[in-house]
């Protein structure tokens, strides 16, 4: 009986967690994505505070420069975002014509229904501007946030001494515990957002690259967007590549360059799986395959894409803290990625990355 209250207790602060994540993420995602930006901030706030500048001036200067940095990237997009909106038109005639072209080939693979005009009006009524006001109005919504977040980085920043003093008084006997906690949560968090940064530098200048072999008009733009997209692991590289590789066919007469778009970026994504991230980002983050498709599937779920690239270092973080707990320490286990598999044989790719974690 105490086992089946266990459960039915465990049930109902999963429900009602989950609907006071859903229904407060208006609140609660500006806030986290503070707090991860803060974490990310604190050493150059640190940085300037040694240099006998005023806490709230250092913390203003961390985000000005980094806000710079941001605004500087998009400057360099704005000009290639305005040509690619122009020619959406264009795209959208290319397109049919290129459809049209290719019906017949099309029709042995999707079916004849392919070809019926009812089907061909519902599929083109995607590109209508009307459909198109609820996702501005979601964007708008967005961009609102993430005004808040910059307040939140500089609040969170500034009273990060009275955060802690208050961790401290409420932990009582266990202050020097839950301050290893912090203190690992905060490098978890730290290093995952970090380390993507780099990971998105690199997988954007390589995909650029190889843009501007091609003669892509918009290979800034395109690189950017892939890097962006690749943050959401497994999910955002097949939207980013699928758009990609429609510009890329839309703009060419034959399938070679389709085809060569298609293999490269997924080179750059298995590069960048097993050779990129784990050198740059490191074993911080050590989730296994199926807890991170879980986190993205539910971080979607909850707090859309924000959710699904927050609720990976929040599984690190929420590892961490079962792995504190005796009792907890199992369902620590199956969310971490020392997976007991024995092969046969070993790839070369494997074994690389199994050294470069042992180093870190």
């Amino acid at each position: 009986m105490r086992n089946l209250q266990a459960v039915a207790y465990v049930l109902i602060i999963v429900v009602f967690g989950a609907l006071l994540l859903k229904e407060g993420s208006f609140i609660l995602v500006p806030l986290v994505w503070g707090v991860f930006f803060a974490f990310s901030l604190n050493p150059l706030a640190v940085w300037f505070e040694k240099k006998s500048i005023p806490r709230g001036m250092a913390i203003l200067l961390a985000i000005l420069l980094i806000s710079a940095v941001v605004l500087g990237v998009f400057y360099l997009l704005l000009n290639q975002m305005i040509g690619l909106i122009r020619e959406i038109p264009e795209i959208g005639e290319n397109l049919q014509l290129k459809i049209e072209r290719y019906s017949d080939e099309i029709s042995l693979i999707l079916g004849e229904g392919f070809n019926d005009p009812d089907h061909k009006s519902e599929f083109w009524s995607i590109l209508k501007p009307e459909n198109f006001n609820q996702t501005l109005f979601t964007t708008g919504k967005s961009l609102t946030l993430a005004g808040i977040i910059p307040l939140y980085i500089f609040l969170l920043l500034y009273y990060k001494d009275f955060f802690a003093e208050f961790l401290v008084r409420i932990s009582k006997d266990r202050k020097e515990e839950v301050m290893a906690w912090i203190r690992d949560s905060g490098i978890v968090i730290q290093s995952y957002l970090i380390g993507m940064i780099r990971v998105t530098f690199i997988v954007a200048f390589l995909s650029g690259i190889f843009f501007y072999l091609i003669g892509v008009q918009y290979f800034l733009l395109f690189a950017a967007f892939i890097a962006i997209m690749n943050l959401i692991p497994y999910v955002g590289v097949v939207v980013s590549s699928f758009f990609a590789i429609l510009y890329v066919f839309l703009n060419s007469d034959t399938l070679f360059y389709p085809l060569i778009t298609f293999f490269v970026l997924w080179g750059i994504q298995l590069f960048e799986n097993n050779i990129i991230t784990p050198l740059v980002v490191g074993a911080k983050v050590q989730v296994n395959a199926l807890a991170v498709i879980l986190a993205i599937l539910l971080g979607g779920w909850l707090w859309g894409v924000s959710g699904m690239v927050l609720f990976i270092p929040l599984v690190g973080v929420l590892k961490i803290t079962l792995s504190r707990s005796e009792n907890l320490r199992p369902f620590a286990y199956l969310l971490g990625d020392e997976i007991p598999v024995t092969e046969e044989s070993e790839n070369f790719v494997k074994i690389l990355s199994r050294k470069l974690r042992r180093q870190k």
